[in-house]
């Protein structure tokens, strides 16, 4: 998992990052969502007063805490607010055209989701908003426009097609119905209207019949995939030969994106498939730290060759 309080945050698949990571203390690496450091931290530790680390997250609160915790490290330490999925142009303009390592994980903290101001939880009451920056104002919509604006088919879309909910529908006919009466406000609000559309049979022990609807407001209020699919080309266009890019993502469409853009690379010979099957956590680690359970990490090294051939 990600972007949060580093003092909640474990890193997950961190012992298998730094192993494909193998860094020998040079490399200039970004960690394109440095959250509260967690995997920064462990990277920085690795590399010398010739490295460097540079660090982006679109949560300024992120940064604050990455900040605090990476000084005094031996590299040199650049952090940036920004959203990797320009991450090219943010490490360019920091004067450097090249780098060794990226690292993208694509998970979210407990610290933001157990903040009710920020509107990511059905477990916590607070105000639909759902965005990961903290300027509201920088987005189209917010979680609040979804829930009372959308049209009951762009509703049904986007929870069957980013939640993967199989009642999308009649979520969707809920909350239509619902505003009707009145205006969706709160975070618990719109989570016992979705409760309430899916049958009671349905309801699966231990995970909340909100989670998949929630999961696709927030991806759809942040274009979680449309950045993913940004960021992917932003990093590898950035990667040094032989410099390696590792994803760790959290859902099958995180992964199906990340899977396909690497296949495609390796195919094209541009890059080097280094796992060929996403890499899980131990047993040891997903009982240690539950988020760990549904990491997936993917590792693809640029050729040589294709960078010879493109000089020539």
């Amino acid at each position: 998992m990600g972007r949060g309080d580093s003092s909640k945050h474990i890193p997950v698949l961190l012992n298998e990052v730094l192993e494909y990571m193998d860094l020998k203390g040079k490399e200039c690496v970004v960690d394109g969502t440095i959250n509260g450091g967690g995997h920064s931290y462990e990277i920085a530790r690795r590399l010398s007063k010739e490295g460097t680390l540079i660090g982006i997250d679109v949560d300024a609160s992120a940064l604050a805490i990455s900040r605090e915790r990476l000084a005094g490290l031996p590299p040199k330490v650049i952090l940036i607010n920004g959203n990797f999925r320009e991450m090219d142009t943010l490490v360019r303009s920091q004067g450097i055209e090249g780098v060794d390592r990226v690292l993208l994980d694509l998970g979210w903290s407990s610290n933001q989701f157990e903040n009710p101001e920020r509107g990511f939880s059905f477990l916590h009451d607070g105000p639909l908003s759902m965005t990961l920056s903290l300027d509201k104002g920088s987005y189209p919509f917010t979680a609040w426009n979804v829930v009372n604006e959308w049209s009951e088919d762009s509703l049904t879309e986007i929870i069957r097609s980013y939640g993967e909910e199989r009642f999308a529908r009649r979520i969707a006919r809920a909350i239509v119905r619902a505003r009707e009466e009145g205006g969706i406000e709160r975070t618990t609000e719109l989570a016992e209207i979705i409760a309430a559309a899916i049958p009671q049979r349905f309801h699966r022990k231990g995970i909340h019949p909100a989670t998949r609807t929630f999961q696709a407001i927030r991806i759809a209020v942040n274009d979680e995939l449309g950045a993913l699919r940004d960021g992917l080309e932003a990093a590898f266009s950035l990667l040094n030969s032989g410099g390696r890019l590792l994803v760790i993502s959290f859902h099958s469409l995180e992964d199906r994106i990340v899977k396909r853009f690497m296949r495609a690379r390796a195919s094209q010979g541009q890059g080097r498939l280094l796992t060929k099957k996403p890499i899980r956590a131990s047993e040891e680690e997903k009982g240690k730290n539950p988020p760990s359970r549904s990491a997936l990490l993917r590792v693809i090294e640029r050729s040589f060759e294709y960078d010879e051939e493109k000089a020539q």
